[in-house]
């Protein structure tokens, strides 16, 4: 494998023709899987020290260091005495992909499913776990895939993989949500403990991203070093980055962390001339400036310093003739729609928000308006029961730093676009009025 083909080949036609489905295409591609010994006083098994080396950083939308994941999963173990009362550790591997923009998990599951297969037997040998899952959301495609997967492998696995289908709603893939569906079939965020703490039947939980658990695969098989060779020193390896939009080649490429933006776009056939901004992370990113994205680095820092995130690996690339504003506004509506309501800031401020960004992107507003906005977005941060509302309110702040040119233009009752047809994809059906926990989170 070259450097920067770990997870998958980069043509598509390559892919196509090894068809690592198979257990054993798989087998001869990567190699067997190691044997990976168990936890030990307390101690998550000495693979956590190699992914500590590693530097493995989540690919899920945090990139929160996994070292630390495994560690704390079977430590609040031990404090608790789980393991002696056989209440043992679980791994959800998350595969839900509810940032819709976002195509990664598809590809990687479709192509090379024993892959993440390999890194959920891995995570769960080392931190002790006794039951593993992977969640897909309800009438996905890749139930079938990994059925026939985990099927192949029944004599092999140490720990059976279950699969499970929450609903296809945004907030059913953040981690309490599904450790809450998982238990009681419920899909809704959960206050106060993390999963690691109190997750699935309240025992110790370690819930990571497809993508993340098939690095740590690749790190049983090399080591934390191998994996380290390449990329950000912050946060190295490589990484999967759907790219779309208005560009000439729309799709999900493996590159190394680090890689200029420019170079990924290239990668892609390159973005449109006049592209008004860049989508980063998904619906719950943030915007940014065209000449901000291409000055960046793909790391978590970079981006972060041109006000960008990677998130869940998401570059969408603004078509030349669409309003930014009306775009924001269709996603806003969208995000209140998705919320659990259980909340104030899910329940009243983002539906407020919506509407505000309804009239200023029809250029039906004054600047009286655009401060009553930005008043109720400052009332929405850090005071929701999860990361959703917060995710969204850096969205739309982004968006109107970003387009400030544009939001000009709208208080003065004009619009630059040359068309009103909607750009960005939203999934069908789900701009509605702020939810309520129930029926559709089942």
């Amino acid at each position: 494998m070259t450097d920067h083909v770990r997870l998958l080949p980069a043509d598509p036609a390559t892919r196509r023709l090894l068809d690592l489905r198979r257990l054993e295409a798989h087998t001869a591609h990567f190699g067997p899987l190691p044997t990976v010994p168990g936890p030990k006083e307390g101690r998550p098994g000495p693979l956590a020290e190699q992914v500590g080396i590693a530097g493995l950083r989540g690919r899920g939308g945090g990139w929160f260091p996994t070292a630390r994941k495994l560690h704390a999963v079977v430590e609040s173990a031990g404090a608790k005495g789980a393991i002696a009362r056989g209440n043992k550790p679980v791994v959800i591997a998350n595969a839900m992909e509810g940032e819709h923009l976002s195509n990664k998990d598809k590809v990687l599951i479709t192509h090379a499913p024993h892959l993440v297969l390999d890194g959920i037997q891995a995570a769960a040998t080392t931190i002790g776990a006794t039951s593993a899952f992977i969640a897909v959301h309800r009438g996905s495609p890749l139930v079938s895939i990994l059925d026939l997967a985990i099927a192949e492998r029944a004599r092999i696995d140490s720990v059976r993989v279950e699969v499970i289908t929450p609903p296809e709603r945004y907030v059913a893939s953040e981690e309490t949500a599904l450790a809450h569906w998982a238990t009681d079939g419920v899909a809704v965020p959960v206050y106060g403990a993390r999963p690691f703490q109190k997750g699935m039947n309240g025992r110790p939980t370690l819930v990571d991203n497809a993508e993340t658990l098939a690095h740590l695969a690749l790190i049983t098989r090399h080591g934390g070093a191998w994996f380290a060779s390449i990329g950000d020193p912050q946060a190295p390896g490589t990484t999967l980055v759907t790219v779309a939009g208005a560009v000439t080649h729309a799709g999900v490429i493996e590159v190394a962390t680090g890689t200029p933006v420019v170079d990924i776009l290239a990668r892609c056939g390159g973005a449109a001339i006049g592209v008004r901004g860049f989508l980063t992370g998904g619906y719950g990113g943030a915007w940014a400036r065209t000449d901000d994205v291409l000055a960046a680095q793909w790391t978590p820092v970079s981006m972060a310093a041109q006000g960008a995130v990677i998130g869940a690996g998401v570059l969408w690339a603004l078509e030349p003739d669409s309003c930014p504003l009306r775009e924001l506004a269709r996603i806003a509506a969208y995000m209140a729609g998705e919320s659990a309501g259980q909340c104030g800031p899910c329940r009243f401020g983002l539906p407020s928000v919506a509407d505000d960004l309804s009239l200023l992107a029809t250029a039906h507003v004054g600047p009286e308006d655009t401060h009553r906005l930005h008043e109720r977005l400052a009332l929405i941060v850090g005071r929701g029961g999860c990361k959703h509302p917060d995710g969204t309110a850096r969205l739309i702040s982004t968006g109107l730093h970003a387009f400030q040119d544009e939001v000009a233009h709208h208080l003065n009752g004009r619009c630059s676009a040359r068309t009103t047809a909607p750009s960005i994809p939203l999934p069908p059906g789900r701009s509605i009025p702020v939810a309520r926990a129930g029926k559709d989170f089942k």
